[in-house]
């Protein structure tokens, strides 16, 4: 479980086409008691498992897209704690969701989390909702608790791959198009996607859960030529849905392979258009060499029309076109 270093709830108050949004701020840390270590808990694994998120880094403009400059002001310079840092945040979230008629309010979780040497800053807007209970009389009351179920708009910084310079550090849950824009403004997120990384990473997610659920080499190859038809058959213009990808390959569990998709290690992103040059992996191997070129179908190695021995490292092809054959022969007797 991830432990927590610093955690804080305000409220971000706002009714959807309402101009004006204002802000509740707690004046204190919250203490991490075991019910806000459940509550973290609980929100960090849902934001981990859930599928259609964006990745990204921070805009360069830091006069427009602050948050950047917040964090930098907490972690690396001193200049302030995290309750300031909360503050900060708030803020900027106000002015952001002033400007987005379909923003609504709710309880803002701020959290400093580290699981596996790794540093996050959590942030969701979780709402609250009516539900029943039973008390120690019998009697049936009204009971208001965080909707967890419906968590739509939240994001998350790796502290620890920010500092380290690398190209994506900055991850979000994607929803609705309008919120999901409003809230990836909040952050400042450049979520410039490169089709062709995501389709690579498609076709590893897709490669590892066929081998996780041990599928029979016949019904792996079905299961990866049904993702090529699919993705080809999207078009060249039509972003993937990875929700609806799984139900149409996984239709019996699908929210078993969203998961693997939506996996913290895959990193992938929702939304993109697929490459084709990338997606072909999913039926089709290539190689090649100074003096050679092959492609060939995964059906080639199922069906024993090519071969590949690992102790000399070779390749050797059956049921040679007779063309080729011939071709071969008239240059080998040469």
């Amino acid at each position: 479980m991830p432990q927590i270093t610093n955690c804080i709830v305000h409220k971000l108050i706002k009714e959807a086409h309402q101009r004006e949004a204002d802000v509740d701020l707690r004046p204190t840390e919250l203490p991490v008691n075991p019910s806000v270590q459940r509550l973290i808990d609980h929100l960090h694994k849902l934001y981990s498992e859930r599928a259609g998120k964006g990745y990204g880094r921070f805009e360069e403009n830091e006069d427009e897209y602050p948050v950047q400059r917040f964090i930098r002001q907490h972690i690396l310079e001193g200049e302030s704690d995290f309750l300031v840092l909360s503050n900060r945040l708030m803020t900027h979230l106000q002015s952001r969701a002033s400007v987005e008629q379909l923003a609504t309010g709710g309880f803002v979780l701020i959290a400093k989390i580290s699981k596996e040497g790794t540093e996050y800053l959590l942030v969701a807007i979780v709402t609250e909702v009516v539900g029943t209970a039973i008390t120690e009389g019998l009697e049936v009351i009204d009971s208001v608790h965080l909707d967890m179920s419906q968590l739509r708009v939240a994001g998350r910084v790796d502290l620890t791959a920010w500092q380290g310079g690398a190209e994506r550090y900055i991850s979000f849950l994607k929803g609705r198009g309008d919120i999901a824009n409003y809230f990836k403004l909040f952050l400042g997120c450049n979520d410039l996607i490169l089709a062709l990384e995501e389709s690579k990473k498609l076709v590893t997610g897709l490669e590892q859960f066929a081998s996780e659920q041990e599928l029979e080499p016949a019904r792996r190859d079905e299961f990866l030529e049904q993702a090529h038809q699919y993705l080809t058959g999207l078009g060249k213009d039509t972003p993937v849905s990875l929700e609806a990808l799984s139900n149409h390959l996984w239709p019996d569990a699908p929210e078993t392979l969203q998961t693997k998709l939506a996996s913290e290690e895959l990193g992938l992103s929702d939304g993109f258009v697929p490459d084709r040059r990338a997606i072909k992996g999913l039926v089709k191997f290539e190689g090649k060499s100074d003096y050679w070129k092959l492609t060939f179908d995964r059906k080639a190695v199922r069906s024993g029309h090519l071969r590949y021995n690992r102790d000399t490292d070779s390749i050797v092809l059956t049921h040679i076109p007779p063309q080729l054959r011939q071709e071969l022969i008239e240059e080998i007797d040469e």
